[in-house]
């Protein structure tokens, strides 16, 4: 697979990644921890070489998993993991103070039997906390040998440029898919102008973007897509318009509606890094070969027509939880 550079760092991984959450978190029951070390480690033979974790995702078994999967491939791989969450409090609670940093940083080296985590995100902004003083923390962690390179999650530009100036940032992580595109407004231009990798989670629209999601009862009773407004039905119709257009143009070109979509994002920029997330052996191939599709002008083009901004309906995500992003 071909290779991309994250940001300014020296950090090269495949130009497709592996979100990990759903193999542990949000989508539905944890699935079988041999299946999916198996998965991950056949993700790596398929050339994968970027793996995207989370303390919050089980929470800490995701770690563990990704862990175990990847021990043998110590030195040829590239492991993302985030802090942020508070873990046993309210839903959705936060810290980022640098005690706590540091003491997250600590679990998640033995989580991830690694000496050094190569990409640390702060998972989301903390009001509470000055940016300045959370990427402080985190650069007195790359000082110490513990992290490599710094990152931070659906942050928005005026963050994201005093984080930058208070240490380098390799990464920021948003969604980015043809279903939601707003961040080509900002966010996508100040990474290229800053030198800042953008890496793509929810790359397929958290599974609408495959064609096999048709009605709630596709998903899981306890997959917390079920909440999100783009799934409710009245939303739902309309978006799988949208994803029939989709897979009549991958059909024509001989692949599926996510390879496509895939193609189109890779496409998009050299500073663009999809972590389309699976825990289905098959995907996991299908994903990699997207990396080789390349689109014509007219295509690409067709595409940002169908899925324009504001094209698909219903948010990313509930109200409550949009105030904690983008900030």
């Amino acid at each position: 697979m071909n290779t991309r550079k994250l940001g300014r760092s020296n950090l090269e991984v495949s130009a497709l990644g592996l979100g990990c959450m759903g193999m542990s978190f949000s989508y539905g029951p944890p699935k079988d921890k041999q299946e999916m070390i198996s998965l991950l480690r056949t993700a790596v033979e398929r050339g994968v070489t970027f793996f995207d974790t989370a303390e919050v995702y089980g929470p800490f078994i995701n770690e563990e998993l990704v862990g175990e999967a990847l021990a043998p491939f110590k030195g040829k791989v590239v492991i993302a993991t985030k802090f942020g969450f508070k873990i046993g409090g309210a839903p959705g609670g936060l810290d980022s103070r640098p005690e706590h940093i540091k003491e997250v940083v600590e679990a998640s080296l033995k989580r991830l039997q690694v000496e050094t985590i190569d990409l640390l995100y702060q998972h989301r902004v903390d009001p509470a906390v000055p940016i300045e003083e959370t990427i402080g923390a985190m650069a007195r962690l790359v000082e110490q040998g513990k992290v490599r390179y710094l990152g931070v999650c659906e942050a928005g530009p005026e963050t994201l440029r005093r984080a930058h100036k208070a240490h380098p940032v390799a990464a920021l992580q948003t969604e980015y898919s043809l279903w939601f595109r707003d961040v080509e407004r900002d966010l996508l231009p100040l990474c290229r102008e800053l030198g800042i990798a953008y890496v793509a989670y929810a790359p397929l629209g958290r599974g609408l973007l495959t064609g096999r999601i048709r009605t709630a009862d596709d998903l899981a009773p306890n997959d917390q897509r079920r909440r999100h407004p783009r799934f409710a039905p009245e939303n739902l119709a309309r978006n799988l318009k949208l994803v029939e257009e989709l897979e009549a143009m991958a059909k024509g070109q001989g692949v599926t509606a996510a390879q496509l979509a895939l193609a189109w994002m890779l496409a998009q920029g050299d500073h663009i890094v999809p972590i389309p997330g699976t825990n289905q052996v098959r995907n996991v191939e299908l994903n990699a070969a997207a990396a080789e599709i390349r689109l014509s002008g007219e295509k690409l083009a067709r595409l940002s027509e169908i899925f324009a901004i504001g094209a698909g309906a219903g948010q990313r995500y509930h109200a409550n939880v949009l105030k904690g992003v983008g900030i």
